[in-house]
């Protein structure tokens, strides 16, 4: 398999069982809008995905949705324990995975602890430093600061610049 990057786009935070999540769509091309169908059943798996407040930690995280040759793949990361990340994945018209080929709206969440591939990892990396630069390291958490801190839309193989100050 040859890697080409593809393209990592920032939507508006969704809230999902009491927990705001930022949204990332991969796709293969830029300028992809991924069909209402889709991106709805998505987000209707991450609801049940996601894993409830209850610590005490900020209730933020992220979902990555990513178009794959011809499935999808949703990634949902809830931050729990203060500092630690939850990872859940599902997919969608994966047979190797439990999905039914061509079935782009039946996710099926993996009994794998997968946490990501390549495309979908960058935005894990910005997710951490958001997190430190705006939950951990203020006096207060600032949720509306780490909401509004998306990666940036672009490649997925562009440089993470946003290191910790």
């Amino acid at each position: 398999m040859t890697y080409h990057p593809k393209h990592i786009r920032s939507l508006p935070p969704l809230t999902l069982r009491g927990r705001q999540m930022k949204l990332y769509h991969v796709t293969n091309e830029p300028g992809t809008e991924l069909p209402a169908e889709i991106t709805d059943a998505a987000y209707a798996a991450a609801a049940e995905m996601v894993v409830a407040p209850d610590d005490g930690t900020p209730p933020v995280g992220w979902l990555v949705l990513h178009q794959g040759r011809d499935a999808m793949y949703l990634c949902v990361y809830s931050w729990v324990w203060d500092n630690v990340v939850l990872t859940r994945t599902a997919s969608a018209g994966e047979p190797h995975l439990g999905g039914t080929a061509g079935d782009l709206t039946r996710y099926v969440v993996n009994a794998e602890p997968y946490t990501g591939c390549v495309w979908e990892l960058p935005a894990l990396g910005h997710e951490r430093t958001s997190f430190v630069r705006h939950i951990l390291r203020p006096p207060a958490p600032d949720i509306a600061a780490y909401l509004a801190d998306a990666l940036a839309d672009g490649p997925t193989d562009q440089p993470l610049v946003d290191a910790v100050r």
